[in-house]
């Protein structure tokens, strides 16, 4: 019976791992100052990322413009945007209300 547990544990953490795998090169933009995403996004084409995605909603798309831009105009001069989509996305609010958020998904590639 312990050796089950141990495989369920093993196979959890496997799980984990690759989720955190998969996501590691996408780099959510927020409320901090530009230039912390702008380093996030150098960081981690220097760790050895060929592609990393700059995601924003509502009033940080602009920033994750911004940080695209100094990417590639100031510091990574050889990475190229690859891709930007553009979504809508339904929020549910505290009060229990829905509304609408603008999104964006920009994919840089080296």
């Amino acid at each position: 019976m312990a050796d089950e547990m141990n495989v369920a544990n093993d196979e959890t953490r496997t799980e984990e791992e690759g989720r955190k795998t998969n996501e590691t090169n996408i780099v959510y933009i927020g409320k901090k100052p530009t230039m912390n995403y702008v380093l996030a996004v150098v960081t981690q084409f220097n760790n050895g990322m060929n592609e990393v995605s700059i995601k924003a909603r509502g009033n940080s798309i602009s920033k994750a413009v911004d940080v695209k831009e100094i990417v590639i105009n100031k510091f990574l001069t050889d990475v190229k945007q690859k891709d930007i989509s553009t979504a809508s996305e339904e929020l549910t609010n505290e009060d229990g209300s829905k509304s609408k958020v603008s999104s964006i998904n920009i994919t840089l590639m080296k």
